[in-house]
C-alpha cells in the first residue's frame, strides 16, 4: 500500500482501531487524575497535557507505518501537505468536558484520499466504544448502526456542542426559531454528539462552528450511517465550517429554518 497506490480502506480498520485503543490508553492516564497542565490557545480553547500526549502517540505509529502519508492534527498542524494520502486527528474532541471529567469527550481520527474523506473513528475511551465510517458502512464496536427514521420535527432531539456559538458564528434567530420547533435541545455534542445521531440516539446535530479536524473524520461516519450533512448554508464542500446532520427529511426542515 504505498502513497499513491491502492490502499483497501477496508483493510485499514484494524489499524483505526489500533490507533483508537493506543490514544485511549494515554487519555485514561489522566483522565480525572489531577493536574491536566491546561494551557489557552489563541481562540481561548484548552488544551491539556493529554491532547499532546494522544496526539503523538497516534503521530509516531503512523510514521512507523506509512512515512510518506501527510498529517492534519490540532495540536501539530500540517506535514506532508499535498500528499494523496492524509491522516486528521484531533486527540480530544471535547477537552472542556475531558477537563471537567465529563465522559462525553472523543478521540476523532480520519483518512483523507486526494482532500477527500475516506475512513474516520470516533473513540471514546472510558465507555469503550469505537464508531468507524467509511461512506458506506458505520458500525459500533462492529455493529452496524443507522440514523432515525424521519419523524416531525416537534418530536426531534438536537444536539449541539456550544448554545452561544450561533449567536457569535451564524443566526441567533434562525437558530431560536430551530430550538423553538423541536422536542429537545441537548448539549451533548462534540463528536460525541456525531455518534448519537449516526447511532440513531437523537435526531438532529447542528454546530455553528467547525475547525477541519472537528469534521473530516466525522463525515465518512455521517454519510455511512445515512445522515444527509451540510453546512449551515446548504453547502458540501469539505471540510465544512459549520454543520447541520440528520435523515435527509428532518435536515430539509431544519436547514429550511436555519436558512430562512
Amino acid at each position: 500500500m504505498g502513497e499513491t497506490g491502492f490502499m483497501d480502506i477496508e483493510a485499514l480498520k484494524p489499524f483505526l482501531g489500533e490507533l483508537a485503543e493506543l490514544s485511549g490508553q494515554v487519555i485514561l492516564k489522566y483522565y480525572r487524575r489531577g493536574d491536566l497542565g491546561i494551557e489557552h490557545k489563541a481562540d481561548d480553547s484548552p488544551v491539556t497535557v493529554a491532547d499532546k500526549a494522544a496526539e503523538e502517540v497516534i503521530i509516531r505509529r503512523i510514521r512507523e507505518k506509512f512515512p510518506e502519508h501527510g498529517l492534519l492534527a490540532e495540536e501539530s498542524g500540517n506535514d506532508k501537505e499535498g500528499a494523496d494520502w492524509t491522516w486528521v486527528i484531533d486527540p480530544i474532541d471535547g477537552t472542556k468536558s475531558f477537563i471537567g471529567g465529563v465522559p462525553l469527550f472523543t478521540t476523532l481520527i480520519g483518512l483523507l484520499h486526494e482532500g477527500r474523506p475516506v475512513l474516520g473513528c470516533i473513540h471514546q475511551p472510558v465507555l469503550g466504544q469505537l464508531m468507524v465510517g467509511d461512506n458506506k458502512t458505520t458500525t459500533l464496536n462492529g455493529e452496524p448502526v443507522r440514523i432515525r427514521e424521519a419523524r416531525a420535527l416537534n418530536e426531534c432531539t438536537l444536539l449541539t456542542s456550544d448554545v452561544l456559538d450561533p449567536e457569535k458564528f451564524q443566526s441567533k434567530a434562525a437558530w431560536d426559531r430551530l430550538t423553538g420547533s423541536v422536542r429537545m435541545l441537548r448539549t451533548w455534542a462534540d463528536g460525541y454528539g456525531y455518534l448519537l445521531v449516526a447511532s440513531g440516539y437523537a435526531d438532529i446535530i447542528a454546530d455553528a462552528i467547525l475547525s477541519p479536524w472537528d469534521i473530516l473524520p466525522i463525515a465518512p461516519i455521517m454519510r455511512g450511517a445515512g445522515a444527509t450533512m451540510t453546512d449551515w448554508q446548504g453547502d458540501t464542500t469539505q471540510p465544512l465550517k459549520s454543520t447541520v446532520a440528520a435523515n435527509a427529511r428532518i435536515h430539509r426542515m431544519a436547514l429550511d429554518i436555519l436558512m430562512t
